[in-house]
This record gives structure tokens, C-alpha cells and sequence, in this order.
């Protein structure tokens, strides 16, 4: 029994350090991240050989829009920077019109019962984002009671 203790105990350990060998931080290129986008959608919505085409420098356009987005704001946020409302509005607004024209090419490309489904999965995801914020706001309510005074 104590053989069968430590055998388990060393491969867990040779396990772990395997594990630790992967150096935290190594990310996938924007390129294989656009790849993997793709070949998902394909997967759960049937794309056709035309549409991935179609979606492919689509895809590509708003994922690096998006990183852009992330970079500023980072940066922002370690310059300590403030944005003013003007400059919080413009950045909404300019997000909202990127939005606006990615569904409407999405409309486009998709059939109208993919269209549907690619709806749905965004609304469920908006939904799940929104109860994520919620629980963290409820969380770190509780770790502070004197903040929510």
C-alpha cells in the first residue's frame, strides 16, 4: 500500500513539473488566433468554403481592432491616464459604428439561419459577460463591507 502511495506521489510530482516546463505567456500568433476563430465558426455554424473565404479578412479586421483597443487602454491605465467624457463618448461611439458594420457584413455572408444562431450565441454571450460583472461586483462587495456603505 505504501508502494501504491508513492508511486502515485511521484507521478503527480513528474506531472507537475511537466506542467511548469510550459512557460506561462506563450500565446498564439493574431494569425493561428484568426485561424481557430474561423475553423470554430465553421464548426458550429457550417460555413461553406465561400464564406470562411468571406470571413477570413473579416474576422482579421475586427480581432485587430480589438487588440489595438486593449494596447491603448493598457497603456492608459499605466500612464494613469483619465479619458475625459468627450474622449469615453468618442470610443464608445466609434466601437458602436465598428459593431453596427461588422453585423451588417455578417448579414451578408451568412445564410439567414446562421445569421439567427450567430444572434443567439452573441446575446447568450453578452448575457454570461454580464452576470460574470455582477458576480465580481457582488464578491468584492463582500471582501469590503465598509465600500458598499
Amino acid at each position: 500500500m505504501k508502494k501504491l502511495a508513492l508511486i502515485i506521489a511521484i507521478i503527480g510530482f513528474g506531472i507537475s513539473a511537466i506542467a511548469q516546463n510550459n512557460p506561462k505567456g506563450e500565446k498564439l500568433t493574431p494569425d493561428q488566433q484568426n485561424q481557430l476563430q474561423l475553423k470554430r465558426m465553421t464548426l458550429e455554424y457550417d460555413l461553406t468554403p465561400s464564406q470562411q473565404k468571406d470571413l477570413a479578412p473579416l474576422l482579421a479586421g475586427r480581432n485587430n481592432k480589438k487588440r489595438e483597443r486593449r494596447e491603448e487602454m493598457k497603456a492608459n491605465k499605466e500612464n494613469h491616464k483619465q479619458l475625459s467624457a468627450n474622449e469615453k463618448f468618442e470610443i464608445k461611439n466609434k466601437m458602436l459604428d465598428e459593431q453596427i458594420e461588422f453585423k451588417s457584413k455578417m448579414k451578408k455572408i451568412l445564410t439567414k439561419e446562421q445569421f439567427e444562431k450567430w444572434e443567439q450565441h452573441r446575446h447568450e454571450k453578452m448575457k454570461n459577460i454580464k452576470h460574470r460583472k455582477h458576480l465580481k461586483h457582488l464578491k468584492q462587495n463582500q471582501n469590503h463591507p465598509e465600500d458598499s456603505k
